[in-house]
């Protein structure tokens, strides 16, 4: 069973993340703490496997708390929780090494695939000494897949792929939930839910449209990917 540590200052999200992580048998709570100073100590003498990390928390924040467990070569990784959504802080959390960025709110289905990413890269990473090339490809692809593949209950891959491909076609484009409906044949219910979870995960953006002559609707585009 993996330890986790929850380090999250607002004593209701603190108390969805524990709710959350109890309901997944692989892990339980071995402690909780409000800051990132406490959450130093803390790991300075108790061994976790995971962190559940806030970025903004008074003395000191999320990105600076991962810096110093980085530098004090603390073996544990960490899942980043904030409300933070811009493109700067997402960069940074990647260059920490993050196993995932989760934006507030988050629903339970995409934290539990928060969990299932870092069982497989511990699962990848097992009973492995000198790695060749070859390996770590294999490691790094395996891990990806892995990862990729884990959607929450109700999405399936085959309807994803059809909004997706859709989307990718018309990538300059911003399509209403009834555009994407319409052309791939899906009901509006369906769509809205795909889409919902599309957003989450970073696969496209979402704006709510005001110059529909009524009523405001939501608008998405597919993230386009630089390689």
């Amino acid at each position: 069973m993996y330890k986790v540590l929850i380090v999250e200052d607002d004593p209701m999200v603190q108390l969805i993340n524990e709710q959350y992580i109890g309901r997944n048998k692989e892990f339980k709570v071995a402690g909780k703490c409000k800051d990132g100073k406490s959450a130093l100590e803390y790991l300075e003498k108790t061994s976790v496997d995971l962190i559940i990390l806030d970025v903004y928390m008074p003395q000191m924040d999320g990105f600076e708390t991962l810096r110093q467990i980085r530098e004090r070569k603390i073996s544990a990784e960490a899942i980043m929780v904030t409300a933070a959504n811009d493109k700067e802080s997402l960069e940074e959390a990647l260059h920490l090494g993050v196993v995932d960025y989760l934006v507030k709110p988050f629903t339970f289905d995409r934290f539990q695939i928060a969990l299932e990413k870092f069982i497989a890269q511990v699962d990848a990473l097992k009973d492995l000494g000198e790695l060749s090339q070859k390996n770590i490809d294999f490691i790094i692809d395996s891990s990806r897949k892995k990862s990729e593949d884990l959607h929450p209950k109700g999405i399936q891959e085959k309807t994803l792929s059809l909004i997706l491909a859709h989307l990718a076609e018309n990538k300059d484009k911003w399509l209403t939930g009834d555009d994407i409906a319409q052309k791939t044949k899906l009901t509006s219910v369906t769509v809205r839910r795909y889409m919902n979870y599309l957003a989450e995960s970073g696969k496209v953006f979402g704006e709510l449209n005001y110059e529909t002559g009524g009523r405001p609707c939501m608008s998405y585009k597919i993230v386009s990917r630089k390689m």
